[in-house]
């Protein structure tokens, strides 16, 4: 491999992370100890927010009276597709009941948690759509209270992420942002509802605090800036791949864009054009920021080759710009969620076609994959065995305890054997009640 381009900010990044994680420490340990009244102070602090943080019905209708029909029509498309796609992947997950042996049954049950809390980003855009992808899921899997908070901009949240939050079926709206927010879901401060899981995107504070937080409560997945990746052959078109990379370097000054190719005419095409869509942006600092200082180009010797380094990455959105899609679909093994074909271009994935766009970063794709129904369903197992299944079972519990030096364990399942079985001789040794007597 060969690197057509370098990032130029990669020593930076760990220096970075080590900050914030001493920052959202210390603010969380204060939100521990004080409760609403920390949060208070922050809210006051980073959003100039003293007002009621839970959004009044009267002002949530109030809100959602501004926005225009147009934009009402497409969150209630967006949020149709998402929640078909959700509903489908809560039906692929079933209980059941089998019988594995004669007296032995074994089951699952899928049931939601009880409180999910649900983070909408707001800071340099309104994310709706992030609305829909955690608060329509949690619905689908039928989770009974929904907490859903964004940080306000002026006096109130953005009108249009209320209607999101509002359509897709959050039961509590928090005007609030930041670590305060995710921080106040995690102790059910304001609601009286502690959250069994957290989710949704933030930036770079906001997910280390759900990282922090991770054990206390579940969350969705391990989350960094935005990450998005094109594969491309020589049969790609260079404008299309520099405009969806463009349109991914958007989301922030530190979100990577990925391009891996075997062909050195069209990555050096690629960089030729890149910086000319770049500055036709209405946002191109941002853009030319995250390309400069992010940015990465590498060129394979074959598609093989491409495979490989794609699944090191592990990257977030990966694009397939290729011939023979479907040998690529096979073969890689590593994304948050893949989009194929000049057709498919990540905003699809983000807004409206229907698959989740909460994913994996810095490489937790390799192990996890993005947000799903299945996030907010808990698989419970139980078992029933009858005094006849016992005569094998316990025997054979006994045994394996007592290789692994558990006598409490052996004799659990000793007693059942001579309460069965009183009468019964053993060709291995049995815990004898009698000594009780």
């Amino acid at each position: 491999m060969e690197y057509l381009k370098r990032a130029a900010a990669e020593a930076e990044v760990a220096l970075e992370d080590e900050r914030i994680q001493a920052a959202v420490k210390d603010m969380l340990t204060k939100i521990k100890r004080n409760g609403e009244s920390a949060v208070r102070e922050y809210a006051k602090q980073f959003d100039s927010w003293q007002g009621d943080f839970v959004l009044t019905e009267d002002k949530k209708q109030a809100l959602i009276a501004q926005v225009p029909q147009q934009v009402k029509d497409d969150i209630d498309f967006a949020h149709r597709q998402v929640r078909r796609f959700a509903e489908a992947q809560r039906d692929s997950l079933k209980s059941f009941e089998i019988e594995t042996e004669e007296g032995v049954r074994l089951g699952q049950q899928v049931l939601p948690v009880q409180v999910a809390g649900c983070y909408v980003p707001g800071g340099r855009y309104a994310h709706a759509a992030s609305a829909l992808m955690s608060v329509a899921t949690a619905k689908a899997a039928g989770v009974p209270f929904i907490v859903a908070c964004s940080p306000p901009r002026g006096d109130s949240i953005n009108p249009a992420v209320a209607y999101a939050m509002h359509v897709a079926g959050a039961d509590v709206i928090l005007e609030m942002g930041g670590v305060h927010a995710v921080a106040s879901m995690a102790f059910g401060l304001f609601t009286g509802r502690p959250a069994d899981i957290l989710v949704g995107p933030g930036n770079a504070y906001v997910a280390e605090a759900k990282r922090m937080l991770f054990g206390e409560v579940g969350i969705d997945v391990f989350a960094g800036p935005t990450e998005s990746a094109i594969i491309a052959d020589k049969t790609a078109d260079p404008m299309t791949i520099a405009v969806d990379l463009v349109s991914q370097a958007e989301h922030g000054t530190n979100s990577p864009v990925w391009l891996f190719t075997d062909s050195r005419e069209l990555g050096e095409k690629v960089l030729e054009i890149m910086p000319k869509v770049i500055a036709d942006m209405p946002n191109a600092d941002v853009c030319e920021a995250a390309w400069r200082d992010h940015g990465v180009v590498i060129l394979c010797e074959s598609r093989e080759e491409v495979v490989q380094i794609s699944d090191e990455y592990a990257c977030e959105h990966l694009q397939v710009m290729t011939a023979d899609l479907e040998w690529w679909k096979a073969h890689l093994k590593n994304y948050g969620s893949l989009f194929l074909g000049e057709g498919s271009t990540v905003t699809h994935g983000d807004k409206c076609s229907g698959t989740n766009h909460i994913l994996p970063t810095k490489k937790a794709a390799r192990y996890s994959g993005g947000l799903n129904v299945q996030k907010f369903m808990k698989v419970l197992t139980y078992q029933e065995l009858s005094e006849e299944a016992n005569l094998v079972f316990s025997a054979a519990g006994s045994r394996i305890s007592r290789i692994e030096g558990m006598e409490g364990h052996a004799r659990a399942c000793d007693w059942r054997l001579r309460k069965f079985y009183p009468n019964a001789q053993w060709d291995f040794e049995v815990f004898d009640q009698q000594r009780y007597d």
